[in-house]
């Protein structure tokens, strides 16, 4: 596997391999991925407004092989594994419609056109939950895009519909949480991009601009007759805490929409495992974590709905034990992601991190 780091473009050197593509705004590619950077193409990208870029930093372990595992252990991974729930699953053309229908609704927020994208990628994300019935997302296989905004809002769109699924909406508004999740940062459009994409850390007056993105976006489409108030609320609201320490007007438990709660758990979590310039990501285990520790600031019912519905490590992924051992995912446990049942790869034993009491100081890493 390749490490990848992101990189400010003033600090891009000739030589340094890009690890993402670089689309123009009608989703045509300039930079492939794992193009050579030289001293035109580095300009280009300068003189084209991209803050940074992720590069390709050499290598990590290497991959797995099966023939390096014991037979004995092979059959036990063959035993013990059960199929993870029906997972949301986008095909590539579909990633390459959603990718370039989030460019333009990002480049052009005040377009005519730029519901009619919005709409078209709520269906794409409806029709994918709706073709296998869909109850859970694997969010690490969902990327549409190496650009943040575009992944991020794909992402907080995509977990939102399935925790509405999973809280037995109607159709009608797990299509509408989509659409509000998509939206949800579009009010950062209108945020400078010194800002939005500074590598180091915010001011407080910087900040303080970040955060009136939420308004920003509700402005963008409060005049939308198609929306409905529980949309433009969600997307208002999307940073409000229900101790009323949020942003952007501080409103407590009794104003926020549930849209808003669930929203802002999808928006958190995956703001947390991404990396970016100003930070490194946190892992799945730990900003699971995090959300758990955050009752008295997100709505406990929607907490434990985001914990059934999100698979951390996939069956048939490897992870890294804390006592030391690789292992094989064989089975997950419904809500509680961090803790499924694992093969060590060394040694063939089972390690059922939920049930298993001699497992319970074994962690993930």
């Amino acid at each position: 596997m390749v490490k990848r780091r992101y990189i400010s473009s003033r600090m891009l050197q000739e030589g340094m391999v890009i690890d993402q593509s670089i689309l123009d705004s009608t989703g045509r590619t300039l930079v492939a991925r794992k193009t050579v950077l030289d001293d035109y193409l580095i300009n280009s990208l300068r003189k084209l407004n991209i803050t940074g870029v992720y590069i390709r930093e050499g290598e990590e372990e290497q991959e797995i092989e099966t023939k390096n595992i014991s037979p004995a252990t092979l059959k036990t991974i063959e035993r013990e594994m059960k199929n993870d729930r029906v997972k949301v699953t986008l095909s590539e053309s579909v990633k390459e419609r959603v990718a370039t229908g989030m460019q333009f609704m990002f480049n052009n927020p005040k377009d005519a056109e730029m519901m009619n994208a919005a709409n078209s990628i709520s269906g794409e994300l409806m029709k994918a939950i709706s073709q296998n019935d869909a109850i859970a997302v694997d969010i690490s296989a969902l990327k549409v895009s190496d650009e943040y905004t575009f992944k991020h809002s794909v992402d907080v769109a995509s977990i939102a519909m399935i925790m509405a699924k999973q809280c037995n909406m109607s159709d009608k508004s797990v299509y509408q949480i989509g659409l509000a999740g998509l939206l949800h940062d579009l009010g950062k459009s209108e945020i400078p991009n010194e800002i939005l994409n500074k590598p180091g850390r915010l001011t407080d007056e910087e900040f303080a601009v970040i955060k009136k993105h939420p308004i920003y976006g509700y402005n963008l489409i409060k005049d939308k007759t198609e929306l409905s108030p529980e949309i433009l609320l969600g997307v208002l609201q999307h940073h409000e805490k229900i101790n009323g320490k949020g942003y952007p007007m501080g409103v407590t438990d009794n104003k926020l929409t549930p849209f808003a709660r669930l929203l802002s758990i999808a928006d958190i979590y995956d703001a947390l495992v991404t990396e970016r310039p100003y930070k490194k990501g946190f892992t799945p285990r730990d900003s699971v974590e995090m959300i758990m520790a955050m009752t008295g600031e997100l709505d406990i019912k929607f907490i434990k709905v985001f914990m059934e519905s999100v698979i951390l490590y996939p069956v048939d992924s490897y992870v890294k034990l804390s006592n030391g051992e690789l292992g094989k995912v064989v089975e997950n446990v419904v809500g509680y992601p961090t803790r499924p049942k694992v093969v060590g790869l060394t040694t063939g034993k089972v390690y059922n991190l939920y049930e298993d009491t001699n497992c319970a100081s074994i962690i993930i890493v």
